[in-house]
């Protein structure tokens, strides 16, 4: 597996890492969008305290996930429930 040696900035901070080369573009997108809601967060709550900004990310980000998966767990319901009224009616025509 390829590894690059990147580095990414967030409130400031340098962060070097080693990453899959299949991850860098993800990683450094990420990083970008977390710059970007530090200093909204920044903008809009008058928020001085880096580590304050960095918490409301991660409760936003953290959010987001949660609100995603949940939704993802009632998609994948939703289409098992339709493959097994398909199968039934499947079942049915072949009878």
């Amino acid at each position: 597996m390829d590894f690059r040696r990147i580095t990414i900035t967030i409130a400031g901070r340098n962060y070097p890492l080693n990453v899959p080369a299949a991850e860098e573009e993800t990683l450094r997108k990420v990083g970008k969008q977390v710059e970007s809601m530090i200093k909204d967060f920044e903008a809009s709550f008058d928020v001085r305290d880096k580590q304050d900004a960095l918490a409301m990310c991660v409760l936003k980000l953290g959010t987001n996930a949660e609100v995603y998966s949940l939704n993802n767990e009632k998609n994948i319901k939703n289409t098992n429930e339709r493959v097994v009224k398909i199968n039934a009616l499947l079942n049915q025509l072949e009878k």
